[in-house]
């Protein structure tokens, strides 16, 4: 056999990075849904004015400093925690504020989503771009 017989075809590569690249898009949809969901909640509650768009900063902010791959206080068992608990309370915020389908639809989404942003294959993106 020749060094190149188990080489991957260059066409099982391109779908490879399309996968992995749809995969990180859809990841950062979910972080904006998230942050979405917490503006929701604030403009069910009072003062809207002020929660409306400080709720949505406040996760933005957690999540630069503990859950982004470039996270300054980020670790490898911070970030996971910030995640789960920015997710968390994002659907626990739509379900407050009534829209109790959307918070389960956004739960299982950003399970899956996430889930397939742990996969080797797609792991391996983040960590060249990191570089």
């Amino acid at each position: 056999m020749t060094d190149g017989a188990f080489a991957r075809p260059p066409y099982d590569r391109w779908v490879s990075a399309i996968f992995g690249w749809s995969v990180m898009a859809l990841v950062f949809v979910d972080e904006l849904l998230a942050v979405a969901a917490f503006g929701v909640w604030g403009g069910h509650h009072d003062p809207q004015w002020l929660l409306v768009w400080l709720l949505p900063l406040v996760a933005m902010t957690v999540w630069f400093l503990f859950a982004s791959p470039k996270a300054r206080y980020g670790g490898t068992v911070v970030r996971p925690v910030a995640k789960v608990v920015v997710f968390g309370l994002a659907c626990v915020a739509l379900a407050d504020a009534g829209h109790g389908d959307w918070a389960l639809a956004l739960l299982v989404f950003s399970v899956v989503v996430n889930g397939l942003a742990l996969l080797p294959s797609i792991r391996v993106l983040v960590e060249e771009q990191q570089l």
